[in-house]
């Protein structure tokens, strides 16, 4: 390490002391897929006894309520699990957002529920990168900046959700209200695997568009039927004509149908946007209007539009370069290499750099294969990435901005 002040090399130091590992192989151990409620609930009380080690107000936040259209086309409410979120010294001159998710993508009948050890020393476990081990450094980092005299000039706010992986319906407004006023943000996403960040990222959105037909008899009188399926897939043929530089489109699933001598008269389509910039949302929007309103023509069948782009694009503007300047300074003087790349990717990052905010979404652990059975981490990035933040919290206090 070089160019440390004192205080830095004493609070990297603290922070790799911590129990970084034993923490995430804890927590990793407890299933918290997104709708696995129960997991959830022990989650949220298993870290709200981990961040309660820090100062402030800690509360476990009720999730906002959210709709969700069924495999038979109604519109209900779907339950989430409690947000943690953690408040300290709010009047400090410097307030810095610090965001990460409790759940993963794994639900409780998923065959991926226990961690192991792989020969060449990564750790194989369901949300061991993504993102309990960078939940475990993020906490690391903090406890070492609250043993600091420098921790005084440092608010900030911790906010964990319990829906990032299904797209933070529940948290949005949380997530909005927790970045009003801040300096700068730091994610827990994982870094790849060679230590590389996320850069700019496109956005997402997701619908589903629910078609209304009329069943008739297969064979006495289908002309007197209008096929949803029929009329769903044209809209996915259509929408999937939408495809350009900048936006790509994912008609994911048709949902529908019944026996093979009843006209259907109901099918979902179930797709997904990514567009690049606000340009490519219009293009989404006006492409998406109007192939519902060519299909309801042709087919005569109703299409109920359900969904909303709930992740903007986030590029990387002034701010964020300054930001990403900042770690990647503090990386050369630990000794680790610092670069980004733009990917197609989302997360709650997004929806913090819409807010005005600058912010960094992948300084969690190194790891790799997320959102599969084959997802590990890299055990030795935890001190390291800890000391990363470490770093760039207390130049953050000192600096008062990137």
């Amino acid at each position: 390490m070089t160019s440390l002040s004192p205080i830095e090399t004493d609070a990297v130091a603290r922070a790799a002391q911590a129990p970084m590992l034993a923490q995430t192989e804890a927590w990793v151990a407890i299933n918290s897929g997104t709708r696995n409620l129960a997991g959830l609930a022990t989650m949220a009380t298993t870290l709200a006894d981990a961040f309660a080690l820090l100062p402030g107000d800690l509360k476990l936040i009720e999730p906002d309520p959210v709709e969700t259209v069924t495999t038979e086309g109604r519109v209900e409410a779907i339950g989430h699990g409690r947000h943690l979120h953690l408040a300290v010294r709010p009047q400090a001159p410097v307030q810095i957002l610090l965001t990460g998710h409790m759940d993963t993508v794994y639900p409780l009948d998923h065959p991926f529920q226990h961690g192991r050890w792989l020969d060449d020393g990564r750790y194989n476990a369901p949300g061991a990168a993504d993102m309990k081990g960078g939940l475990a450094l993020m906490l690391a980092a903090l406890e070492a900046v609250e043993a600091s005299p420098l921790a005084a000039r440092l608010g900030y706010e911790v906010l964990i959700n319990s829906d990032e992986e299904t797209g933070s319906l529940s948290s949005r407004a949380l997530i909005e209200r927790s970045a009003r006023g801040k300096v700068a943000a730091l994610t827990y996403e994982p870094a790849l695997p060679d230590g590389t960040l996320a850069g700019a990222r496109g956005g997402t959105g997701n619908f589903s568009l629910v078609v209304h037909g009329k069943s008739a008899h297969a064979g006495r009188n289908p002309d007197e039927g209008r096929n949803a399926i029929v009329a769903a897939a044209d809209l996915a043929l259509r929408l999937s004509r939408a495809k350009a530089p900048g936006l790509s489109v994912n008609p994911a699933r048709i949902e529908g149908g019944g026996p093979n001598n009843v006209v259907p008269d109901l099918a979902i389509l179930r797709i997904n946007f990514r567009p690049r910039d606000p340009d490519s949302i219009a293009r989404a929007q006006a492409a998406l209007d109007e192939a519902t309103a060519a299909v309801m023509a042709a087919h005569d069948v109703r299409v109920e539009v359900h969904g909303s782009f709930n992740r903007p694009p986030k590029p990387l503007d002034p701010g964020a370069e300054r930001l990403f300047a900042l770690v990647q300074q503090a990386g050369a003087d630990l000794g680790i290499p610092i670069a980004w790349k733009a990917t197609g990717g989302v997360c709650d990052g997004n929806n913090i750099a819409a807010c005005g905010v600058p912010v960094v979404d992948t300084m969690g652990a190194r790891g790799g294969a997320i959102h599969s059975d084959e997802e590990f981490l890299i055990p030795e990035s935890l001190p390291e990435r800890a000391a990363l933040s470490v770093l760039t919290l207390l130049r953050l206090a000192e600096r008062g901005r990137p």
